[in-house]
């Protein structure tokens, strides 16, 4: 309790400061800090979300804009046959797998704001080889670069922002580049078309445009975001240090047993990063979500070219571009929702039905027209599915440290449900796509039922808490002690 108090008393001490300057109320001190906080959110959103849901938009551009090359001719010119395309898609998320977890342990060492930008360039680099391979050896080898460059974006991401932001801030701040994954699917089909007009860039045509083209606008971000981002507010040029002061206090203050932001890496606090209940529960949600967003990033423009088979390449690619952007829209309704009612759980189990809905629209009818209708269904929730429960994941721990291993084990994961989705959609099963719909209607089936699930375990598990003695609990203990037990700390709670 002791450190409980030490780590809000900045919080106080600016509020008496501010009562004594005014001559007003404990209630009027607090309502001009509640002002200065909603000047400094605002500042601090205008400096690092448009870089971050730019990054992240181009990280998923780059890794989708595959299945848009798919129907501009990439399985012909490289003759590719069979599974040989569903293959492709799964040796990135091997890599990508792989080194989720030592990559995010690289970022904590060497700092998010350098981390992030040397990894874009990395794989703009790897999308710009893209456009240049003439088999499918040569394609592997550029997917599997790709997966390693773009491993650790997503837990990156959330690490990062978790430094700037609280907790319930923190999902609406999330949800501005998980988002960017629904505006991939809508910018991407829209620049692939666009690109696809073109008759050559550099002596590059047809479906070796789209790599190369954007290959080199991620680069050029890259860059721009290697002078722009900031590794954390103490660093920040464009906050003053009152500023500074005030964001470590607000996410000191609600971090249990804790004295600083960034804190020495231990591995207790690792280990109980990733043995969390709910970041285990909340990481097996994100895995069965993945299975149909990232189906869909492969697989839509395919889909969509079954629907309407006598369309133009181009009419196809378009045909793409309205469902995610309903689904853009949606994650940032829900987003928005969750933030202000400060609930993520209710929002992350209620947003898989729309998706089970339009599975079983598309499984019970032929009818083109009624089909592409229930490709938008799944948009109204599979996006925010992405946000939210990252959100929830990392608040569902205390220590910096053990939100790096928490937010690393999420995505690794949740890419497991990426690497599954590349087997959804076989050949032999086109062009009903029985198997891959059906899977998806059973993933989303599964959320519902583990979101349901970690509502009630959660509440039981408050009630233990709330008749343990705290203070009882922590005799004895030195406080690198207290600050190791992190989510295990008896005064800590459970916030869904």
């Amino acid at each position: 309790m002791e450190m409980e108090k030490a780590s809000n008393s900045s919080l106080k001490d600016q509020i008496r400061e501010v009562q004594s300057k005014e001559e007003g109320t404990i209630d009027d001190a607090q309502t001009l800090i509640n002002q200065r906080e909603k000047k400094l959110r605002l500042k601090m959103d205008l400096w690092i979300l448009p870089i971050v849901t730019l990054l992240y938009l181009f990280c998923f551009i780059d890794r989708s804009n595959i299945g848009n090359a798919r129907i501009a001719g990439l399985e012909k010119d490289l003759h590719l046959k069979g599974y040989d395309y569903n293959a492709l898609l799964s040796i990135f998320y091997i890599s990508y797998i792989l080194f989720e977890i030592p990559g995010n342990a690289l970022c904590k060492y060497i700092g998010p704001g350098w981390f992030i930008p040397s990894c874009v360039i990395g794989f703009g680099v790897a999308s710009i080889g893209a456009a240049f391979v003439k088999d499918f050896a040569q394609l592997a080898g550029v997917r599997f670069l790709l997966g390693v460059f773009e491993a650790a974006m997503l837990p990156a991401n959330i690490y990062y922002l978790s430094r700037w932001y609280t907790r319930d801030e923190l999902v609406f701040r999330i949800c501005f580049f998980i988002l960017s994954a629904s505006l991939a699917g809508a910018f991407g089909g829209l620049l692939a078309s666009g690109i696809l007009t073109l008759d050559q860039v550099a002596g590059v045509t047809r479906w070796r445009m789209i790599f190369f083209i954007e290959g080199i606008i991620t680069v050029i971000l890259g860059l721009i975001a290697l002078v722009m981002m900031t590794d954390r507010p103490e660093t920040a040029r464009w906050l003053t240090s009152e500023e500074k002061q005030l964001i470590l206090d607000r996410v000191k203050a609600e971090r249990i047993g804790t004295t600083e932001v960034v804190d020495k890496f231990t591995q207790k606090k690792f280990i109980k990063g990733f043995t969390s209940p709910v970041v285990v529960a909340t990481s097996l949600m994100f895995f069965f979500n993945n299975i149909t967003v990232s189906g869909l990033a492969f697989f839509l423009p395919t889909i969509v070219r079954t629907i309407y088979p006598t369309h133009t390449v181009i009419s196809q690619q378009l045909h793409t571009v309205p469902p995610y952007a309903l689904g853009t829209v949606a994650c940032l309704v829900l987003c928005y929702g969750s933030w202000r009612m400060k609930r993520r759980n209710i929002f992350i189990t209620l947003a898989a039905v729309p998706a089970m809905v339009g599975y079983i629209i598309f499984l019970s009818t032929d009818k083109p027209s009624v089909r592409y209708a229930a490709t938008f269904l799944p948009m109204l929730g599979i996006f925010s599915n992405g946000a939210i429960p990252a959100s929830q994941v990392s608040a569902a721990v205390v220590s910096d440290t053990a939100r790096l291993s928490a937010v690393a084990m999420y995505a690794m994961i949740g890419n497991l449900g990426g690497l599954l989705s590349t087997w959804a959609f076989l050949p032999f099963d086109s062009p009903d796509y029985v198997i891959g719909n059906g899977l998806n209607l059973a993933v989303q089936g599964m959320i519902l039922v583990i979101g349901i699930g970690l509502f009630f375990w959660a509440a039981w598990d408050n009630r233990k808490r709330d008749a343990k003695d705290i203070d009882a609990e922590l005799q004895g203990k030195t406080v690198h002690e207290i600050q190791d037990l992190d989510w295990r700390h008896p005064g800590y709670r459970w916030q869904l």
